[in-house]
């Protein structure tokens, strides 16, 4: 379902899905309804609203603290955040997976809508999600090794999981093409215990 589709014969209204939802009340995946969840939609252009009264609110920072369904974000300019996630809250974590995986010291992009305490009711969350211009400098069987800003990493090749785009092709598990000294674009989920990459998709040539 997209945003200009309907619910219930009657426009969907965002704060009121996700009010409901919060207590207990939506049993329909939220980003389904109100956004995209892959890994891409992180980065897209925020999303036109419902309703202009009610513009869509954007969170990022580092978990400190879960509080049953409240995660307690400290973001990257000194500000705090309170994230409500409810039964139609979408989470990427490297794929589309469920609360239970974000834990403390994860970092976190939450989109939803604010409500009346100050609280965003998020409809998806992306945890550690990272998207980075690099260059590749060294190819092993299970990792790339990669350069940021003179900063060196690790990107993890994940079976199943990790796939490549070649000149703007369409995604490929092949990753056999890859080259040492190639600029990409890697998208993936930062690993806080070893600060490492999980990587989702590379983008060469492009």
């Amino acid at each position: 379902m997209s945003h200009s589709q309907k619910s219930g014969g009657r426009p969907l209204d965002r704060r009121r899905f996700l009010t409901t939802a919060a207590l207990g009340g939506a049993t329909i995946v939220g980003a389904s309804a109100l956004g995209g969840i892959d890994a891409d939609a992180a980065f897209a252009e925020p999303m036109p609203s419902l309703d202009p009264a009610i513009p869509a609110a954007f969170a990022e920072g580092r978990i400190v603290a879960i509080n049953r369904s409240v995660l307690d974000v400290a973001g990257s300019h000194g500000e705090r955040h309170l994230i409500q996630l409810t039964n139609a809250t979408s989470v990427w974590k490297l794929h589309t997976t469920t609360a239970e995986a974000i834990e403390v010291g994860d970092g976190l992009y939450a989109r939803g809508v604010t409500m009346p305490d100050g609280t965003i009711a998020a409809d998806a969350v992306w945890v550690n999600i990272v998207n980075i211009y690099c260059t590749v400098r060294g190819i092993a069987k299970e990792r790339l090794h990669l350069a940021h800003n003179d900063h060196e990493m690790v990107g993890r090749i994940v079976p199943g999981t990790t796939t490549a785009s070649y000149v703007g092709g369409a995604l490929t598990s092949d990753l056999s093409r890859i080259r040492i000294s190639q600029t990409a674009q890697v998208l993936g989920a930062w690993r806080p215990s070893d600060n490492h990459i999980d990587i989702a998709r590379v983008s060469l040539g492009h």
